[in-house]
């Protein structure tokens, strides 16, 4: 049996009185996508910086592909690269700056042809030599993703990935992730409010209330064991009234 991509153990964060993690514990396996979900406050993004490394846990382990991110950092980070809407690419740099930095930091092997294959795979050829700052927000989204995706990550961490793209580019970038992830054997944790999207994309997803893990399964099923006709309505009814999955 394959060692999970992503294994999260006991995971707290406390800041003073408050915990936004509590106690949280989760694996991503090869080849599966992940759905973090809960609404804003939940502990969604304070976990995934966590596991990125930007912010250090109270208390719990989190490993990557074997290595700690705890004692081995750098190597687990390696392994793993980063996407989100409100996450974009220095400015004042042109996409090829940026790809060539960020590959030269993930040691990307054959820099050159891989910069040039991502801009193909994104369609970003006509601003190769454009500074991402006068980009459009979905232009921008493309390049973040297109950094993400450079060095073939193990484990990619998406956070609402695709909010500023319109449907098409959207249903695209989707495509583009589960084929890096059944190529690879990758590993994703997504987070999104787009209830249809997780649906679509996710193997599996992880409602966070209060930074515990309320519930968890097939989104494509889950709703129905709690007498919802979908993502959407189950989300909604969890927000309004997280107890409402102990009472059915």
């Amino acid at each position: 049996m394959e060692s999970p991509v992503l294994e999260v153990k006991a995971l707290t964060k406390r800041y003073r009185e408050t915990e936004a993690v509590k106690d949280l514990s989760f694996t991503v396996r090869p080849g599966e996508i992940v759905g973090l979900l809960g609404p804003n406050g939940a502990g969604k993004t304070t976990t995934i910086d966590m596991i990125l490394g930007v912010l250090k846990p109270t208390k719990g382990s989190i490993v990557i592909g074997g290595r700690d991110v705890a004692s081995d950092r750098s190597e687990a980070l390696f392994l793993t690269n980063f996407a989100a809407v409100y996450a974009q690419l220095p400015g004042n740099l042109t996409v090829y700056q940026n790809l060539k930095i960020f590959g030269l930091i993930y040691g990307v092997k054959e820099l050159e042809k891989k910069i040039r294959k991502t801009i193909a795979d994104f369609d970003l050829e006509k601003f190769k030599n454009v500074k991402c700052g006068i980009l459009s927000s979905g232009e921008q989204t493309r390049v973040s993703l297109a950094k993400a995706m450079l060095n073939d990550p193990r484990l990619l961490l998406l956070d609402e990935p695709t909010a500023s793209l319109d449907p098409s580019t959207a249903e695209i970038i989707r495509r583009k992730i589960q084929d890096h992830v059944s190529g690879n054997r990758a590993g994703v944790l997504w987070t999104s409010h787009n209830m249809y999207e997780v649906t679509d994309v996710c193997d599996r997803v992880l409602f966070l209330s209060h930074g515990e893990i309320l519930l968890e399964g097939d989104p494509k099923i889950l709703p129905r064991e709690y007498g919802k006709k979908n993502l959407e309505e189950l989300f909604i009814a969890i927000t309004r009234e997280p107890l409402i999955v102990e009472s059915i």
